[in-house]
């Protein structure tokens, strides 16, 4: 059986995990690393793996079955994701929920016009949490959904800090308040406010002559990003950000509390312990890459989000071994 061909655009953290993650899908194969930096100047990890200019990527539509962006939803998805679906069938992490319709029809205007599928928001949240949360409210609907994420790294948001004037670099831990987690899997159904569930702790490396109040009063006051939450901003010099934050773990936490017949209580509660938070992404991105191309195959288009699509398309599985091994 032919290979799916998967094509990345990007390369950062998140690219360079979804190169390692094909690598364990034998159904899939890497096409090419499309990057907007010059091509001879990466070395992918993958033996004879094909780089090309981004600019390059719509003359290759025919060796391409899939194109998983992997770029900053800051500033490069809402561009890329219309742009790329006009050509190929696409997965991206869009992952600012606020703007998520604005980005989701954008997509789907571009990719309905060509006849591509596009998958946005694909991850583990939005993503994964995402499907736990449609489980949990549809399984309980008397009762209440809250996530929690973290202690870990967000890529989102330290690429968000990253792209502040007078910013060279910068790590973003969101920290979950036990005390929050505590009482929902104790049965209470509280009604949290966003800065009661979660600290934000930024650890920041100024560019030289950067004024550090005014990055730190920009950090505070983004919207979608810190100013609903109690934020910290730590300066640091590069070499400490290098020697204690290289790592990139994350985790969180969705729980449904709620109850049954005469106020029986119930809880459900998925949950995610992760050492590296752009391997995991990624893996979950590949995945559903697999999902793209077998709907594309039944000439579906336009885009979709993880709650629209049946789990047996992500798995390389037939539908008579998954009903044995896993049903």
């Amino acid at each position: 059986m032919a290979k799916i061909k998967v094509g990345i655009a990007g390369y950062g953290n998140l690219g360079r995990g979804v190169e390692l993650a094909l690598q364990q899908n034998e159904d899939m194969e890497l096409a090419g690393i499309f990057t907007r930096r010059d091509p001879k100047s990466l070395v992918p990890q993958t033996p004879g793996a094909k780089v090309f200019a981004l600019a390059d990527a719509p003359s290759m539509q025919a060796e391409i079955d899939v194109m998983i962006l992997c770029g900053g939803s800051a500033t490069d998805l809402p561009e890329q994701g219309p742009q790329l679906a006009q050509y190929f069938n696409t997965i991206d992490s869009f992952d600012t929920h606020a703007k998520i319709p604005q980005h989701f029809a954008a997509v789907d205007a571009a990719a309905a016009r060509s006849g591509h599928v596009a998958i946005i928001s694909v991850g583990w949240d939005p993503g994964l949490f995402s499907l736990n949360r449609l489980l949990g409210e549809a399984s309980l609907p008397q009762g209440a959904s809250y996530t929690f994420w973290g202690r870990g790294v967000s890529q989102g948001h330290s690429d968000a800090i990253r792209r502040v004037p007078g910013v060279k670099d910068a790590k973003q831990y969101t920290v979950p308040v036990q005390s929050a987690i505590d009482r929902i899997r104790g049965g209470e159904t509280p009604a949290f406010t966003t800065r009661e569930k979660h600290l934000r702790e930024c650890f920041v490396v100024l560019q030289p002559g950067a004024d550090a109040v005014a990055v730190e009063k920009t950090i505070k006051e983004m919207p979608n990003y810190f100013a609903d939450y109690d934020t910290t901003v730590h300066f640091i010099s590069e070499e400490e950000l290098r020697r204690e934050h290289a790592a990139m773990p994350h985790g969180g936490f969705v729980i449904r509390s709620g109850q049954t017949g005469e106020g029986t209580r119930q809880v459900m509660e998925f949950s995610l312990k992760l050492e590296s938070n752009p391997e995991f992404t990624s893996s979950v991105l590949v995945a559903y890459a697999r999902a793209a191309y077998r709907l594309a195959k039944e000439g579906q288009s336009g885009a979709k989000t993880v709650l629209d699509i049946a789990p047996a398309y992500l798995s390389p599985k037939s539908g008579e071994a998954l009903r044995a091994e896993l049903l």
